[in-house]
């Protein structure tokens, strides 16, 4: 194992995640705590661990796919789908627009399953590691649309 590739990797992640919270820090304070939610939305200290957990198995799945010989296809939808988390988090937090951010949300799930295919081809387990990803994406997507319907 490479440990200076692997902190890299993860590192490059959680940067995204730091870029996202830029935007989110803010609109905790003043805007999102005044919003109608879903019943099962969960209480606001949940987010930052879990988000930094899925960032490090980010880091984690591209770093296992680059040790099996990362394409040029992956390498773009790996890049696509972080870019697309951190413009949700802008189009929902940053401009307070949940409507856009369900666009977003729509396009990063599709991004992660279609990253998580091309993983899968090269290294299954960079593949499955995003599995807990996609499933809080989904939730994410999921209150996002609550959200969005409940605040019109």
């Amino acid at each position: 194992m490479k440990w200076d590739r692997l902190f890299i990797a993860i590192g490059l992640c959680e940067l995204a995640g730091f870029i996202g919270a830029i935007f989110t820090l803010p609109a905790l304070i003043d805007w999102y705590p005044r919003l109608q939610k879903p019943f099962f939305n969960p209480p606001n200290w949940v987010f930052a661990p879990v988000w930094i957990l899925l960032y490090a198995s980010m880091g984690i799945a591209v770093y296992w796919a680059s040790e099996k010989g990362l394409t040029q296809k992956a390498k773009v939808l790996f890049g696509i789908q972080l870019g697309l988390n951190v413009l949700w988090t802008i189009l929902f937090f940053g401009l307070k627009n949940p409507a856009l951010g369900f666009v977003g949300i729509l396009l990063l799930w599709i991004s992660i399953m279609a990253t998580m295919l091309e993983f899968r081809k090269i290294e299954p387990k960079a593949a499955a590691i995003l599995i807990p990803y996609l499933l809080w994406t989904t939730f994410a997507g999921i209150l996002n649309f609550y959200v969005m319907i409940l605040n019109p």
